[in-house]
């Protein structure tokens, strides 16, 4: 468990090819917008779960590049495979400059991918199945690895967990957090809704509260944070800013109140595409 502190800068990341919505979002102040490009196996792997399929294609990135000013190009890539390469050498000609890799299990074959970037554009492993969380030590520790983000979805089809959430209160959560405490490198964690938006199956501001508890300093925004917030983006994006600010002065004994209540509220399944 992390201490109560000044709060870090918290890095937000939209995912969207629209490129009206991301200019929105980079004068709001999100620092990463870019597109999901996962797409190998991730059908089979959700099926029936009523989760969202991204529907981005790698020109996106182009069009993105071409009205951000001040957020970094973001792009979560294929789980690795033998045509990797080729993929991360195509996504870095449109310009990104970090780059999500989903599925990570294997130190070799990202130890792999890391020297075929080069330090061309940040990498982050994104953490979320069993196996990845067993070698998550090892995953850490790579050169070339410069962040860690747990993943809570497909998390809690490995291990079995009914709602996602769970994840966050769950040991696997801890093994993640202590894995890049020990690398010092920084953590993101799952994604978040709206600041004080009640209306979720699971509050929005007991998922806020697992951020400082684990000592993560990014997240995405949902889906969820987008539904409504559209008309005044930067409002919502400063109020998210905001609240997670006070959840990290709120110290240890408040963030262990909120896992107790994140825990009893997620013994329940969450609905399908919440």
């Amino acid at each position: 468990m992390t201490q109560r502190g000044a709060a870090p800068h918290a890095t937000l990341t939209l995912w969207t090819a629209d490129v009206t919505l991301a200019a929105a979002a980079d004068a709001a102040g999100v620092d990463r917008i870019g597109v999901d490009l996962e797409a190998r196996g991730k059908a089979a792997r959700q099926v029936g779960r009523g989760t969202w399929m991204s529907p981005h294609v790698e020109s996106d990135l182009s069009r993105l590049r071409s009205v951000l000013r001040t957020a970094q190009l973001f792009v979560r890539i294929d789980p690795l495979g033998p045509d990797s390469r080729d993929q991360v050498e195509r996504v870095l000609r449109q310009g990104v400059q970090v780059m999500m890799v989903p599925m990570v299990e294997d130190p070799a074959a990202l130890a792999d991918l890391a020297a075929a970037v080069a330090g061309r554009a940040r990498i982050v492993a994104l953490i979320e199945t069993a196996a990845g969380v067993d070698r998550v030590g090892e995953l850490a520790a790579l050169p070339g690895v410069d962040e860690l983000h747990l993943g809570i979805n497909d998390l809690s089809f490995s291990l079995g967990l009914e709602n996602r959430f769970a994840v966050l209160t769950h040991d696997a959560s801890a093994a993640v957090a202590d894995a890049a405490r020990a690398a010092r490198k920084p953590l993101g964690v799952g994604g978040i809704g709206r600041a004080h938006d009640d209306r979720l199956p699971v509050p929005a501001d007991l998922v806020y509260a697992q951020l400082p508890r684990l000592g993560a300093t990014a997240t995405l925004l949902g889906r969820s944070f987008l539904r409504g917030a559209r008309g005044d983006l930067a409002a919502s994006v400063s109020a998210a800013r905001c609240r997670l600010d006070e959840w990290w002065s709120a110290g240890p004994a408040a963030w262990e109140a909120a896992r107790l209540e994140l825990a009893r509220r997620t013994r329940a399944p969450l609905r399908s595409g919440s």
